[in-house]
């Protein structure tokens, strides 16, 4: 028997890399070797990680298709959404079905370099499917991380209107903020905003006296309310969890009140927005009280659901309206 090239014993490789490896179209046949995909193999005992899938279904799909979607945006290090399918974008009419692989068309296809579309592309793609919360919670990583401006993502909407997500990624534009630093401090903020409450400052100086400041995750200024998000890393990172202990001592010693939220905490999101209210009337607060109505179903519906349909959409943007 043939020893297999050691550059096939991990990863995913077309037939042709195979036979250029010396590897006979006999021995990729055998029990040695299995299919991930058309034209594409792996060898038994190796088992693909995330990286290698991709790989695997960019070697099946021509060479012409690129990345998009949460795909794409996960590709620069967001831990969120969905890690299958993979999304890719082609330009024309090809239909292929692919277990594992979701091609979108595109009679244009949107900026991009040699296997990915620009990042506010990619942000378009995924609005045009997403929930608004999902929407706001990646919109604000990719901001905050510069992946994309404002700017970019206008310009590239409005220059193609109908690309798919175009008008979806606009409407999410005005929840979006560049400052969060946590994709569960967007969600915990948008859920806040949806119920009616006001708009909270985020990762916001907090003064403790004696020219001595903090810094809030989400904060109501004219309260002094600080609202801070644990996430589970806070408990595993001893010299977070350290620091955190130390913040919250210094915000009760200098009488600053404060709102802790966990993700079990945002699993229960009526209770959370509940407990920010009274909070912030046991502070002064005078506002509207929260509803869970319209705009707070809006949160957790598909963002193409809350617009026109895209014929309508499109036949006001004919006639100038």
């Amino acid at each position: 028997m043939r020893d297999v090239p050691e550059a096939l014993l991990s990863g995913p490789f077309t037939r042709r890399q195979a036979v250029a490896l010396g590897a006979s179209k006999k021995m990729l046949a055998g029990t040695r070797f299995v299919r991930v995909h058309p034209r594409v193999w792996r060898h038994r005992d190796y088992q693909l990680t995330w990286h290698d899938d991709l790989r695997a279904a960019q070697l099946t799909l021509p060479a012409a298709a690129r990345l998009t979607h949460i795909t794409r945006i996960q590709l620069l290090g967001l831990d969120f959404g969905s890690r299958r399918p993979f999304h890719f974008v082609i330009e024309g009419n090809l239909h292929l079905a692919l277990e594992g692989i979701f091609l979108h068309r595109t009679k244009g296809l949107a900026p991009c370099d040699d296997q990915a579309v620009v990042p506010p592309a990619a942000f378009i793609s995924y609005c045009s499917t997403a929930r608004l919360v999902d929407a706001i919670v990646v919109g604000d990583w990719l901001l905050h991380g510069g992946h994309m401006t404002v700017h970019e993502l206008v310009t590239l909407a409005l220059a193609a209107p109908w690309r798919d997500g175009a008008d979806e990624a606009l409407f999410v534009l005005d929840w979006l903020d560049d400052r969060s630093r946590s994709i569960k401090e967007s969600e915990t903020r948008a859920v806040l905003c949806a119920s009616g409450l006001p708009a909270p400052q985020v990762n916001h100086p907090v003064d403790l006296g004696d020219d001595a400041t903090a810094l809030g995750d989400l904060v109501y200024v004219e309260q002094g309310l600080v609202v801070e998000f644990e996430g589970g890393h806070h408990q595993m990172d001893r010299r977070q969890y350290v620091a955190d202990i130390e913040r919250y001592a210094l915000f009760r010693d200098h009488g600053v009140p404060y709102v802790q939220v966990t993700r079990e905490t945002l699993d229960r999101p009526r209770t959370l927005v509940g407990t920010v209210y009274r909070t912030l009337v046991s502070l002064g607060y005078d506002g509207p009280i929260p509803e869970f109505a319209e705009r707070w179903g809006w949160l957790f519906r598909p963002v193409r659901d809350l617009l026109p349909s895209r014929r309508t959409r499109l036949r006001e943007l004919a006639a100038g309206r």
